[in-house]
């Protein structure tokens, strides 16, 4: 039987992102292992029916245990002699790519998908210092380099890659988000446990409380929102917290904004939203973004790589320069007060979401993996 390795940094990442290429590789006939951290995800990996190994790599590329992954990784690779290695996430491509190497004389196919370079317009000039010459340098130990934006893709394509592919994320299930597709008592659970009100404007961001994610922004932009009857809900974990706590009470939102948490019911909330607001600072291709359009809502998202390959703008949203408080304060009380055009720009955007359906894509790596095969 042939064997197919995936390898990730961190177990979540498999968990939240590989499952459909898993589906893949083994109706493909491969015996499917998986290789990452598997600290606190370990029960839902045994749940994938895959052969486990647990790596000490770590998110940081400078920490010493990642030398040690490395050696794990290139014994496993000797041990199983895999037909195909397909490895994701920074770190875990490099050490992939890395251990990987010899092993392609002998006929190992490797695959990276790169889930949005740390380099881009925009980006700080530590990001093109250091990763910029790696993953360029890495891309000639690479059979098929898969990228998920068309900035990424046009510069991958002058890289050493023995082929670049472009595929839009990892799909969503446009299906599950459909308006319509939440029943009327899930609805009013979310109203009741967020003290939502029927004249309420809901605004929605989901993404963990970070920098990168940028939630102040449109914490800010509420306090200067003119309507009154305004709830904000925020729905993530993270280091920011007790940041954006303060801020909500500095502005005195404390009716307005709600911090909800990590949640896993993102469908049933997006059912009782009216504008998706998302002002991250960088992303590849967001899959939160996906899921608001595929649920039917309006967009103001940042003007940055990723949400430009979704949103069109004065189309399915607004996009704004991300720091630019003014700018989201503006362009959300125009969706306010012009509910018909924002409901324009919501059937636009279920429109174009089909194109990143789940099954789209699915399609596309089934391809890559076939075209792998026959080579």
């Amino acid at each position: 039987m042939k064997k197919a390795l995936i390898v990730a940094t961190i177990g979540g990442f498999i968990c939240s992102f590989e499952k459909n290429d898993i589906k893949l590789l083994k109706n493909l006939g491969y015996e499917v292992f998986i290789a990452c951290n598997t600290k606190g995800r370990e029960k839902e990996l045994e749940q994938l029916e895959c052969n486990v190994v647990h790596l000490s790599i770590a998110r940081n590329p400078l920490k010493r245990t990642n030398l040690t992954s490395y050696r794990q990784l290139k014994a496993l690779i000797e041990k199983e002699k895999f037909d195909l290695i397909h490895c994701h996430t920074p770190v875990g491509g490099v050490l992939a790519r890395m251990a990987g190497r010899k092993f392609r004389k002998s006929g190992t196919k490797v695959i990276y998908t790169a889930h949005g370079f740390h380099f881009f317009k925009g980006a700080p000039l530590v990001n093109w210092l250091i990763y910029y010459p790696i993953e360029r340098w890495l891309s000639k130990y690479t059979d098929v380099l898969v990228t998920i934006n068309h900035e990424d893709y046009k510069r991958a394509k002058g890289f050493q890659a023995k082929n670049v592919e472009y595929i839009p994320g990892i799909g969503v299930d446009t299906e599950k988000f459909f308006p319509g597709s939440t029943m009327q008592k899930e609805k009013d659970r979310i109203c009741k446990e967020f003290r939502i009100d029927q004249e309420d404007t809901v605004l929605l961001s989901v993404g963990e409380l970070s920098p990168r994610k940028n939630h102040k922004v449109i914490i800010e932009a509420v306090s200067k929102l003119k309507n009154r009857n305004i709830k904000y809900l925020i729905v993530g974990e993270g280091p920011l917290k007790a940041e954006y706590q303060e801020m909500i009470k500095k502005f005195g939102l404390e009716n307005k904004v709600v911090l909800t948490g990590f949640r896993r019911d993102i469908r049933e909330i997006c059912a009782v939203t009216d504008i998706f607001v998302f002002p991250s600072l960088q992303e590849g291709l967001p899959v939160a973004l996906m899921e608001a359009m595929a649920s039917g809502l309006p967009i103001v998202c940042s003007s940055i790589r990723g949400d430009t390959d979704l949103i069109e703008n004065g189309k399915g949203g607004y996009l704004v320069s991300p720091r630019d408080v003014e700018m989201f304060t503006k362009r959300i009380e125009q969706m306010i007060e012009n509910p018909v055009q924002a409901q324009k720009m919501a059937e636009y955007n279920l429109e174009i979401i089909k194109k990143f359906s789940v099954e789209e894509i699915r399609q596309k790596m089934n391809r890559i993996y076939l075209s792998v095969q026959k080579s």
